[in-house]
């Protein structure tokens, strides 16, 4: 009887010190307008993306949202993070970067919005598998993709969705 109420104790505890699994959803920024140089605002039709983002994410539990510094990835999120009373925090797509958002939102789920070649890129990062997931062609717009993971590059579940 000792013996089994020690094993369940040390069950008990092993399932105590497991990792929460961390949750990264990466979209690309919503349709651009086609004038505003390099930083343009979204078109019409991206703004109706970013409110149809929300609207899918809004069932979701999201710790925090991360955007590059342009206009058109922070009016993407924007209307999420307006429903989920969250800041949108800037994030660099540097591998150094990244790790620190990475560390800093274990067991979380976040929002990072990139563009047509960070977002596949970022995905590549966090499965360990170098150009897997290829850039995306300039008129595709509504990805979303959820990348679930307890250790970058070990047991990554990868689903790719449109919105």
């Amino acid at each position: 009887m000792k013996k089994l109420i020690f094993v369940l104790l040390m069950l008990v505890s092993i399932g105590s010190f497991a990792q929460s699994p961390t949750t990264i959803i990466l979209v690309r920024h919503a349709e651009k307008a086609s004038e505003g140089g390099n930083d343009p605002e979204l078109s019409d039709a991206g703004k109706q993306r970013a409110e149809l983002l929300a609207k899918t994410l809004s069932k979701t539990k999201v710790t925090a949202i991360y955007s590059t510094p342009y206009k058109r990835t922070k009016n993407t999120v924007a209307p999420l993070a307006t429903a989920k009373n969250l800041t949108i925090e800037t994030y660099n797509p540097k591998p150094e970067e990244l790790d620190a958002l990475i560390q800093k939102n274990k067991g979380g789920t976040v929002v990072v919005a990139g563009h047509s070649n960070t977002t596949p890129s970022f995905v590549n990062y966090l499965t360990g598998n170098k150009g897997e997931y290829p850039n995306f062609d300039d008129a595709d717009y509504g990805n979303i993709i959820i990348v679930t993971f307890v250790e970058k590059g070990k047991d990554v579940k990868v689903v790719w969705m449109s919105y």
